[in-house]
């Protein structure tokens, strides 16, 4: 059986993985997340979930310190659409063979012919660029922006649509005149969209795939069974030695990151929380020290175990496993190719989703905020923080213990496993050892 799935996943992963575009996106994603985070910390600390916290810091700093620390938050949380048009562009230029600066630079001046630039005043029309159109509602537009751009950017390399200076011009100047055309060519194409838009019910290109793509998806994604099949394809993966997440966040990450931008949105302006499933909901509700949410196998294996080679292992791998960081684990027991670990490594965080769901659903607990914490934040702070209630700690803790039953029979049979293998290893030194004596 372990065979039969390597043969039909492996191809698949790796398609998957090697695929431009979608490795583009996740790249794409992941140069904006350390501003994400960063800014995210600023917020927190001027919502950190404390009665009278507020108050506290209103009577030293004076009531515009909340502004201070949102000038911050909405610098990137206001921008995101165009933030990730630029991460996408430029990792998606670099993967294409292209100067990415060049690319991401063109990129983001045709995502901006296709915003919106006028704003309704009374009974007057003014020049205006409003950041709905730049945030969250506008990642989609700035995800197909980047991606369109780029590649009609490379269509006209390509084909050497290029003004060639003479040799001895610096080479910034003649990069610069190298991109002249291409640059020119994306543009007339983008301003001839922004005209057929208008041409249209729609109105413009944000109208349009706001309606026809982002918000059909985002119910989609928005939903139990679609988080359900992220976290077992991600675990199957890793039962293959296969980095899941890198798979499946290729797909969603698009998905979730528009959720947790809304529920973020929502949380800035005081408004009820949209969205259950969130990046934060996966992050910290349904896996504990990493994927297959080994925190809980490392708590079987340090407290439970007897094999030397096992007991070695939890202690090496625990500091590591509180903040997220398994891979020693993975592929230190193994988890790898490990037919008895592998069983509740994509059980427990498939259960942990569906507890969390159900839990979220009956609004027993609040809504995730959207406030991106550093992903090596340890569980029940990091539940604490996302929700601003403790009985969010007190979840995670219920399912570290459950994900501890679930681990612990399988475990246990690995742990007799390596206990004859040590035996057979001291046995065997011992015959050595009388050899020597002769």
């Amino acid at each position: 059986m372990q065979k039969k799935f390597e043969q039909i996943l492996m191809p698949v992963a790796t398609k998957l993985a090697n695929n431009v575009v979608l490795r583009s996106l996740r790249d794409g994603f992941l140069i904006i997340t350390p501003l994400i985070i960063v800014t995210s910390i600023f917020l927190l600390i001027g919502n950190f979930p404390i009665p009278g916290w507020a108050d506290f810091w209103t009577g030293i700093l004076g009531p515009q310190w909340t502004e201070w620390f949102s000038a911050v938050s909405d610098s990137v949380f206001s921008f995101t659409g165009l933030l990730a048009c630029f991460g996408i562009s430029y990792a998606y230029g670099k993967n294409r063979g292209l100067r990415a600066v060049h690319a991401s630079a063109v990129a983001i001046v045709s995502f901006l012919i296709m915003t919106p630039t006028t704003v309704e005043v009374g009974k007057k029309t003014v020049g205006a660029v409003q950041t709905i159109y730049l945030g969250p509602n506008g990642i989609f537009l700035g995800l197909f922006t980047a991606l369109v751009s780029v590649e009609l950017f490379r269509f006209a390399i390509k084909r050497n649509w290029t003004i060639k200076m003479p040799d001895g011009v610096p080479p910034a100047v003649s990069e610069s005149f190298d991109a002249l055309l291409p640059s020119g060519f994306v543009i007339l194409a983008f301003f001839l969209v922004r005209i057929i838009f208008s041409l249209t019910d729609f109105g413009t290109a944000y109208n349009f795939i706001y309606t026809m793509l982002q918000a059909p998806l985002k119910n989609v994604g928005n939903s139990l069974p679609s988080v359900l099949l992220y976290n077992f394809l991600a675990s199957l993966l890793w039962c293959f030695g296969i980095n899941g997440p890198t798979i499946t966040n290729s797909v969603w990450s698009p998905i979730f990151f528009v959720l947790t931008q809304d529920n973020l949105k929502a949380f800035q302006s005081g408004h009820a929380l949209p969205h259950i499933y969130t990046q934060q909901f996966i992050d910290i509700f349904t896996t504990y020290g990493g994927g297959g949410s080994t925190l809980s196998l490392l708590i079987v294996m340090l407290f439970v175990c007897r094999s030397k080679r096992i007991k070695e292992l939890g202690k090496l791998a625990i500091v590591p496993g509180i903040f997220g960081i398994n891979e020693p684990l993975i592929f230190g027991l193994p988890v790898v190719l490990n037919p008895i670990i592998a069983i509740p490594f994509i059980i427990v965080p498939v259960v942990n989703t569906l507890i969390s769901g159900i839990v979220f659903s009956l609004h027993w607990i609040p809504y995730t905020n959207g406030v991106m914490l550093p992903w090596t934040t340890p569980p029940l702070i990091s539940g604490w923080l996302s929700t601003g209630s403790w009985l969010a700690s007190v979840l995670q803790l219920f399912e570290l213990v459950l994900g501890v039953l679930i681990y612990y029979p399988f475990v246990k049979m690995l742990d007799k496993q390596y206990l004859n293998e040590e035996a057979v290893a001291e046995e065997a030194e011992d015959v050595d050892i009388d050899f020597s004596n002769i």
